[in-house]
């Protein structure tokens, strides 16, 4: 069985080295680097993870929790976490989070991850408390809103309020004063967050705040859920007519289920009815009436994110990171 010693001899460095290579320290020269990656390739190493786990207490994998995986904002995200976890010589396994089965969860992840990265969901405070007495960290990509109970975990996320006020300005200054919010219930509670700086926003442009709450829609969070409850408001099987002549939604995949009900009922986007999405998924951009969108940093928030699980595994506390989003104007208002 080839060790890490005879890798060393074949790269002319010390185990030491080797073991820094192997954990993603960046404390060796690219060339040195270099010469053990070969070796190791060469030799056909393969380091033995159970007793490696023994030795430094960590299992060197990452559990990250989903809602939905046919969500390419999620996938996006997915991208960019694993490859920051791949720095630090850490893998990722991801699973769907069902609220139901959260027992189960907890007896599935102990002992075999070193830390927990939420893509939206909100643990109950039970499961919580479990994890912080294994003393595994959590950290949420998403902002928890205050109607979950993890709402004191670190998080990662945009900072709303100006991207949203500044779309509503927008939407106002193309004459929209009727303006929904599409959103999803049950376990999305960071789109709670969204809504809250969309109602905020509606305040500080100056509309009816009232008429807003009244105008929000559930569209769970898919496409198809969205196509078919805007599509029965429009046909007015809902009872009046809808009184809004625009909608943001929550996510992308709600926006473009918007797009496709009006197009179906003949109707002219934004004429008829303007759409925004809030994450830019690619999509987004590529529809038969491309939709105006709040971006959302991907690239940037996953990194953040693993960064700051990784700072907790090691015991460093770190502040809630929150970046700049940016509107994006497109056909669709």
């Amino acid at each position: 069985m080839v060790t890490r010693q005879d890798v060393a001899d074949r790269a002319g460095v010390s185990a030491a080295v080797v073991s820094y290579v192997l954990n993603g320290r960046n404390n060796v020269r690219e060339e040195t680097k270099r010469r053990v990656l070969d070796a190791i390739r060469e030799l056909g190493y393969r380091p033995n993870q159970t007793a490696r786990s023994l030795k430094t207490k960590k299992t060197q994998q990452i559990a990250v929790l989903i809602h939905y995986i046919g969500n390419p904002f999620e996938a996006g995200l997915l991208l960019h976490i694993e490859a920051t976890a791949k720095q630090h010589g850490y893998f990722v396994f991801v699973q769907t989070y069902d609220p139901n089965r959260e027992e189960e969860l907890r007896g599935l992840l102990m002992g075999r991850v070193d830390g927990v990265l939420l893509l939206g969901p909100c643990l109950s405070r039970e499961t919580l408390a479990y994890f912080n007495s294994l003393e595994i960290p959590i950290v949420s990509v998403m902002q928890p809103s205050a109607w979950g109970e993890g709402n004191d975990i670190p998080y990662v996320d945009i900072a709303w309020l100006p991207v949203m006020r500044n779309l509503i300005s927008h939407l106002r200054q193309r004459g929209h004063e009727r303006i929904a919010f599409m959103s999803a219930a049950g376990p999305y509670l960071h789109y709670a967050v969204r809504y809250e700086a969309f109602c905020e926003g509606m305040r500080l442009e100056g509309l009816n705040t009232d008429a807003a709450a009244s105008r929000y829609v559930d569209g769970s969070g898919r496409f198809e859920q969205a196509q078919l409850v805007l599509g029965r408001l429009l046909d007015g099987e809902e009872g009046a007519l809808p009184d809004f002549t625009a909608i943001v939604c929550a996510n992308d995949l709600m926006a473009a289920g918007c797009l496709a009900a009006c197009h179906e009922r003949g109707l002219r986007v934004p004429r008829d009815l303007a759409i925004a999405g809030s994450e830019n998924i690619l999509m987004s951009s590529q529809l038969s009436t491309p939709l105006t969108v709040i971006d959302y940093p991907r690239h940037l928030a996953g990194k953040a994110a693993m960064n700051m699980l990784f700072d907790r595994i090691n015991g460093i506390i770190t502040d809630p990171v929150l970046f700049s989003g940016n509107l994006i104007v497109r056909g669709s208002t």
